[in-house]
C-alpha cells in the first residue's frame, strides 16, 4: 500500500525528467547503491556496533520525509543524537543558527560524541543506500526535509518534489550548511530545472571532496 502524500499536488509547471534520463538515473542508482551496500557492509556493521555501544537508543534513526510527488517514506540514518533528542528540541529551538524553518546548531547538545564524527564525515547518511534501492530516494536530488520544516515552505518550492530526493545534491556541493536557507532552496529548484545525467555525475564527483573536507557540516 502506498503511503499518503505529504502536501497538495505539485504546481502544473513542475518539469518531469525525460524518460531516457529517468531510466539511466535509476540504473545508476541501483548499481551504485547495490555495490555500495556490499562493499561497505563491514563498515556499516562496525558503525552500527559503535552506535549501539556508545549511547542508549536504536542504531537507526527513522523519520518520515516527503519524496517524489510528496509521497511519504521512512528516511534511514545512523542515530547521531541522544535518545531524547526530539523531546529536547523545543528547549533549544531558539538557538538555531540558520534562518528559515530549519533547525541547525553547530554545538547542538543533543548530538553524541560519535554522532559529531558521523555527521562531519557524512557516514550517518550511509543507510540511505537502502532508501535508494527501495526507490524512495536517488543518489542525486534535493535533500528531503523533515515534515515540520517542509510544511513551512512556500508553494513554489513544492516543485522540489517533482524529482526523487537525493543522498547528495547541488547545495551539498556548494557549501552545505554554510549557505543560507533561501539559497539552499534556490539551488534545489535550479537542479529540478536543469536535471540531467551529466549534471548528476558532476555533483557526485564534487561530493567526494565536499565529504572529505567536511566544510559546512554540523
Amino acid at each position: 500500500m502506498s503511503r499518503p502524500a505529504f502536501s497538495s499536488p505539485l504546481t502544473p509547471s513542475a518539469p518531469r525528467p525525460r524518460r531516457a534520463y529517468a531510466v539511466a538515473k535509476r540504473i545508476l542508482d541501483l548499481a551504485v547503491a547495490g555495490l555500495g551496500l556490499v562493499a561497505l557492509s563491514p563498515l556499516l556493521a562496525a558503525l552500527a556496533l559503535l552506535v549501539k555501544l556508545t549511547s542508549r537508543g536504536p542504531v537507526l534513526f527513522r523519520q518520515e520525509r516527503a519524496g517524489l510527488d510528496g509521497r511519504l517514506f521512512l528516511l534511514l540514518k545512523f542515530r547521531s543524537m541522544r535518545e531524547d533528542a526530539e523531546l529536547r528540541r523545543r528547549e533549544i529551538a531558539h538557538l538555531s543558527e540558520m534562518e528559515g524553518p530549519v533547525f541547525k546548531m553547530r554545538s547542538d547538545p543533543r548530538i553524541t560524541w560519535l554522532g559529531r564524527i558521523l555527521r562531519r564525515s557524512s557516514l550517518d547518511e550511509l543507510p540511505q543506500l537502502v532508501n535508494i534501492l527501495r526507490g524512495d530516494m536517488s543518489l542525486v536530488g534535493p535533500r528531503p526535509l523533515p515534515l515540520d520544516e517542509a510544511a513551512h515552505l512556500p508553494p513554489r518550492l513544492l516543485r522540489r518534489h517533482a524529482v526523487r530526493p537525493g543522498l547528495t545534491g547541488l547545495w551539498q556541493v556548494s557549501g552545505r550548511n554554510d549557505l543560507p536557507f533561501p539559497r539552499m532552496m534556490e539551488l534545489d529548484l535550479a537542479y529540478v530545472e536543469r536535471a540531467s545525467f551529466w549534471l548528476d555525475l558532476r555533483i557526485l564527483l564534487k561530493t567526494i571532496p565536499a565529504v572529505f573536507t567536511g566544510r559546512g557540516a554540523f
